[in-house]
């Protein structure tokens, strides 16, 4: 509070002269001077004080200079002051020293100035304690001395409180914007996760259904001037492959809109392989358990296992028969489809699968679920999938 010890300054200046102009016992003009002179050293040490501090200049040394030299100013403004007033610029003492060194420094300070004047009164004033004007005086100076500490104690604190405000609002923002970072981020990889989603779904079900379709269809035309009946039957197939994919992608939509439907495993895995064919592959179905306590995501997962399991069965393996084990456990739920076909190609082929099983893999892992296959060039192919039950469903 720099403007404190300015008023101060420019009370006594103004007391000073103006005593020296109108009082009763004219002042020297060199003592005049020299009171003017004072009063405008401390003027211009307040400024470089000021500039100091903007700099972050002030550090124990350079203050403590300071106070040593606004100290000697005002013992040389107060023996140029006819009017007696500058003694009250030594309550500045422990204002600025409380700024500095804080509140224990500031009392020792302010404690020293009252010894000093009492010192003072009881060494050239005769009878001081019977003098009501030096009892007044010295009171008058306790009290600024009072004032000057708490005053300074009040902007110390609001000081201290608006540093603290600012930090906390520069954390706020900064938090803010990593708050927006991490919606962006977030936003981001719900995007990438929504679109990896579609992308499954996408290829296991429309794409399974699509090949079935081109299966089918090729089937009828091959059998179309040998066996008209395997040939409407093939085109049956077909159809029921494009109805079944125009469900699936209306329940898709439903799930877009978190609209639910009511789905069976076991149903559907039935419909699966009573439409698979019955000519090549051969599939043959065995449920064991209740589906009871395994939410529809889990459900639906297995099922697109059984889509991609026979898919790769009927496109690529020339398998001639196809096994699906569905069993249901008391934790988790294990689909194995088995078949014997040529196998997959070369040692590392499964550690490197198509884009289907890559997708399998990860919907079965994001419910907490795997999935194993095993394989051999000419020994056939078995894919195993499995899902824990749902949290807190009924086993």
């Amino acid at each position: 509070m720099p403007w404190v010890s300015s008023v101060l300054y420019a009370a006594v200046l103004f007391a000073g002269v103006y005593y020296d102009i109108v009082g009763d016992d004219p002042q020297h003009p060199g003592r005049t001077a020299g009171f003017v002179i004072g009063v405008a050293a401390l003027f211009a040490l307040d400024a470089a004080e000021a500039r100091w501090c903007r700099a972050g200049a002030r550090r124990g040394a350079v203050a403590a200079a300071v106070l040593v030299l606004r100290v000697g100013l005002f013992f040389a403004v107060a023996a140029c002051d006819g009017a007696g007033l500058s003694r009250v610029l030594f309550v500045l003492v422990p204002f600025t020293a409380y700024f500095a060194f804080g509140r224990r420094a500031s009392l020792t300070l302010g404690a020293g100035c009252a010894g000093v004047l009492l010192g003072w009164y009881a060494l050239a004033v005769d009878g001081w304690y019977a003098d009501a004007e030096a009892i007044s005086d010295l009171l008058m100076f306790a009290l600024g001395l009072v004032l000057a500490v708490s005053m300074a104690a009040v902007a110390t604190g609001a000081q201290e409180a608006r540093r603290s405000l600012e930090s906390t609002v520069r954390e706020l923002r900064a938090s803010h914007w990593q708050l927006r970072k991490y919606a962006a981020r977030v936003a981001e990889l719900s995007t990438a996760q929504e679109r990896n989603r579609l992308a499954r779904d996408i290829h296991d079900s429309l794409g399974h259904h699509l090949t079935a379709l081109a299966v089918q269809l090729e089937k009828a035309e091959a059998f179309r001037a040998l066996d008209a009946t395997a040939a409407d039957r093939a085109v049956s197939d077909a159809r029921w492959s494009a109805a079944r994919a125009l469900d699936e992608v209306r329940a898709s939509v439903r799930a877009l809109r978190a609209e639910s439907a009511p789905f069976s495993l076991s149903t559907a895995l039935t419909d699966l392989v009573r439409h698979t064919g019955t000519d090549r592959p051969r599939v043959t179905l065995t449920v064991t358990g209740a589906e009871t306590g395994y939410d529809v995501d889990r459900l639906t997962a297995l099922y697109r296992a059984a889509q991609e399991a026979l898919t790769n069965a009927r496109r690529h393996a020339d398998a001639r028969h196809v096994t699906v084990c569905l069993e249901y456990g008391r934790s988790a739920a294990r689909l194995t489809v088995a078949d014997d076909g040529r196998g997959l190609p070369g040692p590392a082929a499964g550690a490197a699968p198509g884009v289907g099983l890559l997708g399998l893999r990860e919907r079965l892992q994001l419910l907490g679920g795997a999935l194993r296959i095993a394989s051999e060039a000419g020994t056939g192919t078995t894919l195993t999938a499995t899902v824990p039950r749902t949290p807190g469903g009924e086993p």
